[in-house]
């Protein structure tokens, strides 16, 4: 089969398209044709080696698997053992960020983690979902109406996504991004924008309810600053120099009423099931900025760890 394999940690000019075998599932997993793969930002981090917690997960000095891709939508074509829950031809996704293997044609996963897609989702919209959909999720959970909700790294796939309901919770949304988003994120409903190349929103001396970002890069002291009363901050990735001075740093703000953390977002079939059908009833709607072939992976990887892309790219093999 075909498929973008890595052999080394570094830049896309390292993936390559080759030939590989065919998986075959084990125990508790089914293999799948894939349909479509989102491009995530943890593949950017699983193919650098960077934030050190992608080599913990993913292999100390080199990767210990071959193939990235982890949101993932297609058609069962084989059972592992002792698997029940799911039946040859069914069409299938699920976020297999520990796993991997969806930019390929074929690619074995946990039917753990795995649901049925709905019959009203495509499946270029159904793999922009379970982990940029549950990140948004997570991370506007409790919104109410009248908060000021920032949101840094507004631009992508979990930010535009937490925007839409973040607006539909009452909030008022401040959206931080790259200068090429800005009128864009205007236009999707962001009340005020922010370019972080020319400001620090922590340096305006304004205050938000809420604050999600999506890569943590300053100090508790810092976000403390941009914290009202009751305020709580919550970072989904960054480098490990950021988090943990944020997640230890941060418990000192507790007496000034300010909580300063890490977004915890509970994986697995639950929270995927609730994403696809708030897709379904309108309430999330994934922006889809392009549908690429396999041989574009490295070049798509490249524009989402840049952060250009705006949403969300879907390779399709």
């Amino acid at each position: 089969m075909k498929a973008i394999i890595q052999d080394r940690y570094g830049g896309p000019e390292h993936l390559r398209l080759a030939d590989i075998p065919v998986p075959e599932p084990v125990r508790s997993q089914i293999r799948v044709r894939v349909l479509a793969c989102a491009v995530n930002l943890s593949d950017w981090e699983y193919l650098v080696g960077s934030p050190l917690y992608a080599r913990l997960v993913g292999g100390l000095m080199k990767p210990k698997r071959q193939v990235l891709g982890s949101d993932i939508v297609g058609v069962i074509d084989k059972l592992g053992p002792n698997v029940t829950d799911f039946q040859i031809g069914d069409r299938v996704m699920g976020d297999l960020v520990m796993q991997r293997g969806g930019f390929a044609q074929y690619a074995c996963v946990s039917v753990a983690e795995m649901v049925r897609v709905p019959d009203r989702l495509s499946s270029e919209v159904a793999a922009c979902l379970p982990q940029a959909g549950g990140i948004a999720v997570a991370g506007t959970e409790g919104l109410r109406q009248g908060d000021a909700f920032l949101i840094n790294g507004a631009g992508g796939g979990s930010g535009t996504m937490a925007l839409q309901l973040a607006k539909a919770a009452g909030a008022h949304v401040t959206a931080v991004d790259n200068a090429s988003k800005i009128d864009w994120l205007k236009s999707l409903g962001a009340d005020e924008v922010i370019d972080y190349c020319k400001q620090d929103f922590t340096e305006l001396g304004k205050r938000w309810n809420r604050i999600l970002d999506m890569v943590a890069t300053r100090g508790p002291g810092k976000i403390a600053q941009a914290l009202s009363s009751g305020g709580i901050y919550r970072a989904v990735g960054g480098n490990v120099s950021a988090l943990l001075p944020l997640v230890f740093g941060g418990l000192r703000f507790r007496f000034q009423n300010k909580f300063i953390g890490m977004l915890m977002v509970p994986g697995g079939r639950e929270l995927t099931e609730r994403v696809a059908h708030m897709a379904i009833e309108g309430k999330l709607t994934p922006h889809l900025e392009a549908t690429l072939p396999l041989s574009s992976a490295p070049e798509a990887l490249r524009r989402t760890g840049l952060g250009e892309v705006k949403g969300k790219l879907v390779i399709k093999p």
